[in-house]
């Protein structure tokens, strides 16, 4: 039951910031918007489990390591790329580079200071799960810095655990817009390991485009739909150096058609048809 209800909660966030990134004008504006939906979701959340009683201690492992961070890590998220957005330099390009390299570098002095706990998280490890993820008598403050909790919501790592699902999150953001400045300074891919091809070309249209990237997010199909909607444009921008305007208004406008809502998706679908039966056919 509290399983249904945390899930409820979770995906009554997850609509609310998909429709901030509709409604709010600028970048920065989604991401202060998105910061106080998940803090509401975060204190509902809390008053939902201050309720609750845990039926025994798996259900408590589950709570403080899958289902809080999820919660948390994002909130921890939007407010490092809020702050990236709010004090980038004032500077040019080797400015701006620089500005993403020191948090780059400061991002990888975190993952390095949390070594040991950052290896059982990735490598999938449960045998200390009942000293991580349950209550018991530590050093709130000392463990959670600035986030003021108390004991009977708080473990001693899964506030870091959810810091470092952010941080993961913030270093692919830090990634993609590194590379897309390096692209637009130099005209190409800046690593060619990396991208060893030459960017194809979008020949479809924006609007179809704004569809597909929406659809990608509602369907989960990217990150398990753990991804924002200005992340996916980005790396659509940066995979097909085509630039998307105005995307959310474009997506309202989709909204609003007539008749068929996803007639971009369906042209796929019907082109995806006609492909399968010439190929069984032939």
């Amino acid at each position: 039951m509290i399983d249904q209800q945390i899930d409820k909660l979770y995906n009554a966030m997850d609509a609310s910031l998909s429709e901030a990134t509709i409604n709010q004008q600028s970048q920065v504006e989604q991401y202060r918007e998105s910061i106080l939906i998940c803090k509401e979701a975060m204190n509902k959340l809390k008053m939902l489990i201050t309720m609750h009683q845990f039926i025994d201690q798996e259900e408590e492992i589950r709570f403080f390591r899958e289902q809080k961070p999820k919660f948390y890590s994002k909130y921890i998220y939007f407010i490092s790329v809020y702050n990236f957005l709010m004090q980038q330099p004032a500077g040019g390009e080797e400015s701006y580079r620089s500005y993403i390299q020191f948090h780059l570098s400061d991002l990888q002095r975190f993952f390095n200071w949390n070594k040991a706990f950052y290896q059982y998280y990735r490598s999938g490890s449960r045998h200390l799960d009942h000293l991580y993820f349950t209550r018991g008598s530590f050093d709130v403050h000392m463990e959670l810095e600035d986030f003021e909790e108390d004991e009977q919501y708080s473990t001693s790592h899964d506030y870091k655990l959810s810091k470092l699902m952010a941080n993961e999150r913030f270093g692919e953001f830090l990634q993609l817009e590194l590379a897309k400045h390096q692209m637009h300074e130099n005209g190409s891919p800046a690593n060619q390991e990396l991208f060893p091809f030459s960017h194809p070309a979008w020949t479809a249209g924006q609007i179809d485009a704004v569809e597909l990237i929406y659809a990608l997010k509602a369907s989960g199909a990217v990150n398990n739909g753990n991804i924002d909607i200005a992340e996916l444009t980005a790396i659509f921008e940066f995979v097909f150096q085509f630039q998307i305007r105005d995307a959310y208004h474009t997506f309202t406008d989709i909204g609003n058609r007539k008749k068929e809502t996803s007639v971009f998706l369906k042209k796929l679908s019907d082109s995806l048809y006609r492909w399968i039966e010439d190929k069984i056919a032939s």
